[in-house]
């Protein structure tokens, strides 16, 4: 993805458990903290070793799902709505 908005994809790969290749823009470096391998988008020669890496690499793939379940830790849909709840209210006072 060249442009993505919070990067759910990327949490949704993590909590299935997929060794995850990400692009290193807009949020996702952020969003997936260091569960994945970022890769510059347009690079398909960076994209081409790191899938390489990941089919013959068991102990990359093992740690990457690891470090995706950790990362999985820091999200919740309770944090979530509370998160947005108080974004709504300080933006109700402004007005």
């Amino acid at each position: 993805s060249l442009h993505e908005g919070f990067g759910f994809p990327v949490l949704e790969a993590q909590a299935c458990d997929t060794p995850l290749l990400c692009a290193d823009t807009s949020s996702l470096p952020e969003v997936a903290g260091d569960g994945a391998l970022l890769l510059p988008p347009t690079d398909a020669d960076a994209w081409t070793s790191a899938m390489r890496r990941l089919l013959t690499d068991s102990a990359l793939r093992a740690e990457l799902i690891a470090r995706g379940r950790r990362n999985l830790q820091r999200f919740s849909w309770r944090t979530c709505a509370e998160t947005a709840l108080v974004a709504l209210e300080q933006a109700a006072e402004r007005k």
